[in-house]
């Protein structure tokens, strides 16, 4: 059951004055709410001809010329384990630059650009895997629905293309 972020989390779900505010862009991935700081997004774009590269990473789908730049696209699924599908109208390329590097990762959707207190943010779970430390900042919560706040720094470290 996919559910649409704007219906379950209001925009101003705590009082303004209660500390330090994040601003996250947030997307779906299957019936789970992911989000980012919003100042590591360049631009949110419609999935392009995506060409493919050999030898890379199996989460690499391939790169795009956008504008005159060639960057990596990430398929985000395939990076987190889960089943593929195929792409909708919804799905789109988010577009960052984190370390001194630009690259996009595909999503189902873009919801909205979520403000959420400090105060309703929890540390990742532990995972008896070792995945959600490695990726995840912290869990935000809102309205009692979760969101996996991602650290894309440590998603998408040079290490992870090696």
């Amino acid at each position: 059951m996919q559910k649409t972020l704007t219906k379950v989390l209001p925009h101003d779900d705590f009082e303004e004055d209660s500390g330090v505010v994040l601003q996250m862009v947030s997307f779906q991935l299957g019936d789970e709410v992911f989000a980012i700081d919003i100042l590591v997004v360049q631009e949110i774009i419609r999935l392009l001809d995506i060409t493919q590269v050999p030898n890379a990473p199996h989460f690499v789908e391939g790169v795009v010329n956008l504008r005159g730049k060639v960057i990596p696209i990430i398929n985000l699924r395939v990076r987190f384990g889960l089943a593929g599908t195929e792409p909708t109208k919804d799905t789109r390329i988010v577009v960052v630059e984190i370390a001194d590097m630009i690259l996009g990762f595909i999503v189902d959707s873009v919801e909205e650009v979520l403000r959420l207190s400090e105060e309703c943010i929890e540390p990742p779970p532990p995972t008896s895997r070792g995945g959600a430390e490695e990726c995840h900042k912290g869990v935000g919560r809102v309205n009692g629905c979760l969101v996996l706040l991602l650290d894309l720094e440590r998603l998408f470290s040079h290490r992870s293309f090696a």
